[in-house]
């Protein structure tokens, strides 16, 4: 018997499961951030949004930094995370980042790191607080962000604490047996249970064509079917904006049941799209379905002040 995660549940994987799409992809952070600070880099020339493109990039770049030079943060007791399981409720909840130790360390490196990058004035004074932060304040920023509660007057600053958390929460989710991970509520990780990101139709050779919703936190991906409402789970009313004579590769999946949207990414037409970075770039998409009617379901730190 092994004391790997989710090991039991290996053992009672039939040879039809096997051939199913997997329920749950782990993040791999050792290559996420570097992955991501490339596309953010590809796709700031030019664009309306080229000087923040162009920070998130180094921003990430950073973040993969500290992935490297800090030590794996613990998980919890493995009869936890398997009680969670069989309860079908995400094994490690978001809500405990906020007084973890390694949070604060990955804040502290990252603040550190990103001293010697260049940034506009207004987001050289936040980092500055986001790196004076007191513990107590620390443990404050972190649990605005994990609220989906930041306040606007300080957005700028808990970017920085919601980076931070982004490293630990896919460094803990990477340590998980990908088997362990059950379905909960509709538009909810089951790993830690944060909101998802976008949406991507896989172009990955052996699942091309299924589709995977992003945690916004620990960047696990699961498995929900196309045209199907990632908030609330209707198949009625769905329907595809895009912005015209753009290219499809992205558009707004939107859902007349709870006037909803999560946009959705196609990989089969272009393996560069990353679920964060393609999320930004794309604001323009948001911003016309907004007008229209929809709010956005996808949480993304680094649209907060938009």
């Amino acid at each position: 018997m092994s004391n790997v995660p989710g090991f039991d549940a290996l053992e009672n994987v039939g040879i039809a499961e096997r051939d199913k799409p997997p329920f749950v992809r782990l993040p791999k952070p050792e290559t996420l951030f570097g992955l991501r600070a490339m596309r953010f880099a590809a796709l700031a020339p030019g664009h309306q949004l080229e000087a923040y493109l162009a920070f998130l990039a180094e921003l990430s770049k950073m973040q993969d930094r500290v992935v490297h030079e800090l030590p794996s943060p613990a998980l919890p007791p493995l009869t936890e995370m398997r009680q969670r399981a069989g309860h079908a409720m995400p094994i490690l909840p978001r809500e405990g980042l906020a007084d973890e130790p390694a949070a604060s360390e990955s804040l502290a490196r990252l603040t550190t790191l990103l001293a010697d990058v260049a940034m506009p004035d207004l987001a050289r004074a936040a980092l500055e607080r986001a790196r004076n932060a007191t513990g107590e304040e620390r443990q404050a920023m972190f649990a605005a962000v994990l609220a989906d509660a930041v306040p606007v007057e300080t957005v700028a600053e808990h970017i920085f604490a919601a980076a931070a958390l982004q490293v630990v929460a896919a460094r803990r989710a990477a340590q998980l047996n990908p088997l362990l991970p059950q379905p909960v509520a509709h538009g909810v990780c089951p790993c830690c249970g944060g909101p998802p990101v976008t949406s991507t139709v896989v172009g990955d050779a052996n699942i091309e064509g299924v589709r995977y919703v992003q945690c916004s936190l620990c960047a696990a991906q699961w498995n929900h079917v196309r045209v199907k409402c990632v908030s609330c789970g209707s198949t009625k009313g769905i329907a595809y904006q895009a912005i015209e004579g753009i290219a499809d590769t992205i558009k707004a999946e939107t859902c007349d049941e709870c006037r909803t949207y999560v946009k959705i990414l196609e990989q089969r037409k272009d393996m560069e799209l990353e679920p964060v970075a393609d999320d930004v770039a794309s604001l323009g998409l948001d911003l016309l379905v907004t007008e229209a009617g929809w709010r956005r379901a996808g949480v993304n730190p680094f649209l907060l002040g938009y």
